[in-house]
């Protein structure tokens, strides 16, 4: 505790007392506010954004108003000013493991196993063959650090959300993370215009396009535009799919965790970890957060409205750490070294599609 002297008016020998956690903690609240106001608004907006266009997620309304802010300046004064960063780098890991953590609301174990061996197969090889097959495409195409895990992790499983949780074992540069984000974005985005046009030309039943959709789109928002498309079977069969996608989010991400633990545990020095290197956990806090969800919506114990609500506040929270991530982007720099990203992308969203659909012939 540290005594502070008596002011003048007091009467004498009179003490106060301050916690110096309190005063830290004051002043962190200070540091963080502003930049926790500014995604604040920005959720906002992107909700609003949302409302006038449906099929415009708020979390890619985000990220978008996030790279138009952060790129936004007049005569070197920029649209967020420096006193947010401490603000936005907060929302950009806390938030988005918090958003993570509440995810697992979404999951119903019946749900998944509902589907049947043949579909819960399908999902599995999905995944897998797209993750692997991304991260060939990746190495191949020369892409930096961590880009190649975290796009494959993109597509393969729940888009941005899929890339947070990765990144939080990771800890990535914001540079990869930030381009696996605004690429799964830019192509679940073409996915709601392309998809329905394909339904009928590929000779799908409502059935087949539901799982097709499911099997192969990123976030669940743009399964549940493109999937009611089709009808309320379609949009049933999509939903319950993409959802089995996100129940292997965390053995993904945990076996990644694991692979990068051992190879620190192998690196000389630094008693098994390279200079300065955090070895990673194997199961992260976040996962397990996200694991109990999981469990806690499977007993059937939660309201309807309790769900839908949590999954409002997820979504919030999503928004508001995909604006942080995208405020970080630099624009001219991503369009100079961007171009094989870009094209790595598209190849994983083509690969998925085809895997998917094959699939799904092979299953109904």
């Amino acid at each position: 505790m540290t005594i502070i002297p008596a002011r003048v008016g007091q009467s004498p020998g009179a003490l106060s007392w301050r916690s110096p956690r309190a005063a830290r903690s004051r002043a962190a609240v200070g540091r963080t506010a502003p930049g926790l106001l500014a995604a604040g608004l920005a959720v906002a907006v992107a909700a609003g954004v949302h409302r006038l266009v449906p099929t415009v997620s708020p979390m890619t309304a985000a990220v978008m108003l996030g790279v138009l802010a952060g790129n936004l300046r007049a005569r070197e004064i920029r649209a967020l000013p420096a006193a947010t960063r401490p603000g936005l780098g907060v929302a950009a890991k806390r938030v988005m493991r918090l958003a993570v953590v509440l995810l697992g609301l979404k999951l119903a174990l019946g749900d998944v196993l509902s589907l049947g061996w043949p579909t819960l197969v399908l999902v599995c090889l999905v995944v897998a063959a797209t993750f692997f097959g991304t991260m060939w495409l990746g190495r191949r195409a020369g892409l930096p650090g961590d880009q190649p895990l975290l796009i494959a992790t993109g597509f393969s499983i729940c888009g941005a959300s899929a890339v947070a949780a990765m990144n939080g074992v990771t800890e990535s540069e914001e540079r990869d993370t930030v381009t696996a984000v605004a690429l799964v974005t830019l192509c679940g985005t073409l996915a709601i215009a392309v998809l329905p046009l394909l339904h009928h030309p590929l000779g799908l039943s409502a059935v087949q396009f539901g799982r097709w959709t499911g099997a192969s789109v990123h976030d669940v928002g743009q399964v549940v535009a493109i999937g009611q498309t089709a009808g309320a079977a379609a949009l049933g069969q999509a939903v319950v799919v993409k959802l089995m996608r996100v129940a292997l989010l965390a053995p993904l991400v945990t076996g990644v965790s694991l692979v990068r633990s051992r190879r620190a545990a192998r690196t000389p020095g630094g008693g098994g970890r390279a200079a300065g290197e955090k070895r990673p956990a194997s199961l992260p806090l976040f996962l397990v957060g996200f694991l109990l969800c999981m469990a806690v919506r499977s007993t059937g114990l939660l309201s309807p409205g309790f769900v839908d609500a949590a999954n409002t506040v997820d979504e919030l929270l999503m928004a508001a750490a995909l604006f942080a991530l995208g405020s970080t982007v630099d624009v001219r720099a991503l369009l100079r070294t961007g171009r094989r990203a870009l094209l790595v992308g598209l190849a994983s969203w083509v690969l998925i599609a085809a895997v998917s659909y094959a699939g799904v012939l092979l299953t109904t």
